[in-house]
């Protein structure tokens, strides 16, 4: 099915993005199995809590990476520059298995953290490539819900494979699943090599966002999502570390935590596209990520189930905002857009900037507990913008029309 959207010609493509799907689920699979414990290797290595100089420094190449992002794309398609970052990825891998250097050792993870979200986003791309409007919710909602399921598995399986074979046991998993990703993407991906063609300058790209409040709006609640999962990726598990927790426990705690995400993004996903639209459902989501993160600075229970409870109803709330958010931004662009897109998703290395500098700073003066207050906060503030968006309307408010 195809369809004009101003000058741009819009297709979905099931078989692709079923193919895409699977990629998705191997994709969130291996980033689970290092993203809740890359902070203590870098405590390990630095010997301190305070591990924010590491994110913020990789975030800022990152930030720069993604500015430019369009330019790699228009020499080796979308498609060759996701093969490119996946390359890089297996070697950086390899790298890490066989470094002694607690220096070199955080340096080649702090590459493999920016090269893994610079595929995250061009695999992004090519998902709305194969996309269209009318679908984008269900589309985004199923492939967030696939992605989730892999990260599901990744706490529990990286916890216990920690606690037996240390980072090098991770290091080797994570590595036989980024192999067998770029084996299934070669096969599946090798039509998809569309180039972009635009010459826009980061400018010019700045100015395309600015100029359309709508976009500009979901980009500051996409910054909120993702400052709130840079503090709690970074400090959640340090936290319930120096509560007296094993990786164990908390690998169940992270588990039932990420329930959410495979559970309620794809119906939420359907509930936008047909019933209400995305605007009223980011506010509530917003409400609930925020007065959950503010209960974290006040509890201090000796259980790991009621720790798993509050940090559950938190991803209740991220997990309704991070569809609604791609839902809407998604219903605003088409797969040509890679300039937009690779501008959208700096969200994530501007929220790390963000949130990562002010923990620094507030961790020479507070305790740790005092990050869940900073979490909050910003997370808050989402709320403004979010009453300003326009809403998109729904199949159902369509047809009424």
């Amino acid at each position: 099915m195809k369809k004009k959207k101003g000058k741009h010609l819009e297709h979905a493509d099931e078989k692709k993005l079923k193919l895409l799907g699977f990629i998705s689920f191997l994709f969130g699979f291996a980033q689970a199995l290092l993203m809740y414990v890359t902070s203590d290797y870098f405590s390990q290595r630095l010997g301190s809590h305070n591990v924010s100089a590491f994110y913020f420094v990789s975030y800022v190449i990152a930030l720069i990476g993604l500015l430019n992002m369009h330019k790699l794309v228009k020499v080796l398609g979308k498609a060759g520059s996701f093969f490119l970052f996946f390359l890089l990825q297996i070697y950086l891998l390899f790298s890490l298995v066989f470094v002694k250097s607690p220096l070199l050792g955080s340096v080649l993870m702090m590459l493999y953290i920016i090269v893994n979200y610079f595929a995250w986003t061009v695999l992004d791309v090519i998902i709305e490539e194969y996309s269209e409007d009318k679908k984008s919710g269900r589309i985004r909602g199923f492939h967030l819900m696939i992605l989730s399921a892999g990260i599901l598995i990744g706490p529990f399986l990286s916890t216990k494979i920690l606690a037996s074979f240390d980072f090098n046991g991770l290091f080797i998993a994570t590595l036989i699943l980024n192999c067998l990703m770029l084996v299934v993407s070669l096969v599946g991906l090798r039509g998809v090599n569309g180039r972009f063609n635009g010459k826009l300058t980061i400018r010019d790209i700045g100015m395309k966002v600015f100029t359309n409040k709508d976009v500009l709006n979901i980009y500051i609640i996409s910054l909120a999502l993702e400052a709130f999962y840079a503090l709690m990726i970074v400090y959640m598990p340090l936290y319930l570390l120096g509560h007296g927790f094993s990786w164990g426990q908390i690998g169940i705690a992270f588990t039932i935590m990420l329930i959410p995400f495979v559970a309620l993004e794809y119906p939420i996903g359907i509930l936008a596209d047909e019933k209400f639209g995305e605007k009223e459902m980011i506010i509530g989501g917003l409400l609930i990520m925020g007065i959950s993160s503010l209960s974290i600075f006040f509890v201090n229970s000796p259980s790991i189930f009621v720790w798993a409870a509050i940090l559950l109803v938190t991803r209740i709330g991220a997990a309704s905002v991070e569809i609604l958010r791609d839902s809407y931004f998604y219903k605003k662009i088409d797969g040509r857009d890679v300039d937009l897109i690779s501008f959208f998703r700096t969200t994530r290395a501007v929220a790390y900037l963000l949130a990562t500098g002010l923990s620094a700073m507030l961790l020479i003066v507070a305790p740790m507990k005092y990050i869940f207050l900073l979490i909050a906060a910003m997370v808050l503030v989402g709320i403004y913008p979010a009453f300003r968006l326009v809403d998109n309307k729904s199949e159902e408010e369509l047809k009424a029309e």
